[in-house]
């Protein structure tokens, strides 16, 4: 377009219009906040997902408090990569407490490990090594034979499974199952007497059962 100078005129740019390089700039930027917004989440919900449980380090919990609130205490010892005091869901296995502690390590004796046995609160869950037995007095991580102890072939009432309890005297699948399931809502079973508190057992069937059950 030619001035009435006869000099030719340069068109007038825009107003307000930012050059092509500065918008391609302020693109980048929000590209670039985005991804690491996405990074930053994505780092959360991994750490969620892979922190199920927690450790503790230092405390006093109440068996009856922890339970009735859903969750339980749990030592794991033994041949595990982190042994330690966890916290559980009401109701977890001995494969629920094994992930937390970070699974069997290397000596473990894998076979001795009954990985399907529900755990209770208090209990101290002790993976062994490999050929040689757990400590006296600690729950193995097995319960491979119904949670049968040491103490002269007698039935554990803190580890035994319905089918070690159902060998008792007098013990049907319907009394081991509510041995059980007051067991995983009461906690550990302190003393052979609290047997009592279980629906169907009296005091004729606890002296029957006496002989043939401890309390570890």
């Amino acid at each position: 377009m030619a001035g009435d100078d006869g000099t030719r005129a340069e068109p007038i740019p825009e107003i307000g219009a930012p050059p092509r390089r500065l918008r391609l700039g302020l693109g980048a930027v929000v590209v670039l906040v985005l991804a690491a917004l996405a990074v930053t989440i994505g780092i959360g919900v991994w750490r969620g997902a892979t922190t199920p449980t927690e450790q503790v380090a230092s405390t006093t919990p109440s068996p009856g408090a922890t339970v009735a609130s859903g969750r339980i205490y749990v030592h794991v010892d033994g041949h595990v990569r982190v042994p330690g005091l966890y916290v559980l869901p009401a109701g977890s296995r001995v494969v629920d407490a094994i992930a937390s502690a970070g699974g069997f390590a290397e000596k473990a004796d894998r076979a001795a490990v009954n990985l399907a046995r529900v755990v209770a609160d208090g209990e101290q869950l002790v993976v062994p090594e490999k050929g040689v037995p757990p400590p006296a007095g600690a729950a193995p991580g097995g319960g491979g034979e119904g949670g049968a102890g040491a103490a002269g072939g007698a039935v554990d009432l803190n580890t035994a499974d319905s089918a070690a309890l159902e060998e008792l005297p007098r013990i049907g699948p319907a009394i081991a199952q509510r041995i059980i399931e007051w067991r995983e809502a009461n906690g550990r079973f302190t003393a052979v007497e609290d047997l009592l508190a279980v629906p169907g057992i009296g005091d004729k069937m606890l002296e029957s059962l006496r002989p043939h059950v401890r309390v570890g």
